[in-house]
């Protein structure tokens, strides 16, 4: 495989999930780090030579760059135990990808970010406006895997996929976002059964 670089910020669980995916696999992954909250990433440099949509992660294979975490995380587990050889698992693999990203991160990840990084004070209006219904539909996405996890210990099959690494990202820390993990008794034996695999690396 081409070197890996991953242009990222530490504290962000899409650039984690990633660090996770490679950890998990043994494979050596550089890190460049850029502080989001600086506008390192929306400069003319980063726009015309990582990413012109001004968003991380991006993996950097060779001199190739593939932004979106679930495709980079895609791109590492592709022919490995992490993405299943069934045709019908590997979609539903798919699907719990699609999930994270259209209903689990847009509510748990914003709300962890404006609350825990921004600060409640520090929102915009409109931001705070929008906190009740980012509440109330993270928890519906909290409560749907908690229902799918009844008598199952991972999301697809009988072992950990990529669909378990996208949504342990921002679920193992949900509480910075005001949500209550220990209502969920599925999804906290879920998250200790992730943290308890061979390499796993823990967010910084």
């Amino acid at each position: 495989m081409e070197d890996l670089i991953l242009h990222e910020d530490r504290r962000s669980g899409n650039c984690y999930k990633i660090r996770l995916t490679a950890a998990l696999l043994g494979l050596p992954l550089e890190r460049k780090a850029y502080d989001i909250l600086a506008g390192e990433t929306r400069t003319p440099e980063f726009l015309a030579n990582v990413n012109s949509n001004g968003r991380i992660p991006v993996l950097q294979v060779g001199n190739r760059f593939l932004p979106e975490s679930n495709a980079a995380c895609f791109y590492l587990g592709e022919g490995t135990e992490l993405v299943p050889t069934d045709r019908f698992a590997r979609a539903d693999m798919l699907r719990w990808m699609f999930f994270e990203q259209y209903n689990h991160e847009p509510n748990i990840a914003t709300l962890r970010f404006w609350l825990a990084y921004l600060g409640k004070a520090d929102l915009t209006e409109q931001q705070r406006a929008q906190i009740p219904a980012k509440r109330i539909a993270g928890e519906d996405a909290l409560a749907l895997m908690d229902r799918h996890l009844s008598g199952r210990a991972w999301f697809v099959g009988n072992a950990c996929t990529l669909a378990d690494i996208s949504l342990y990202a921002y679920t193992h820390v949900a509480e910075a976002g005001g949500f209550r993990l220990r209502d969920r008794a599925n999804v906290c034996k879920w998250l200790e059964r992730v943290a308890g695999l061979p390499g796993y690396e823990p967010m910084e």
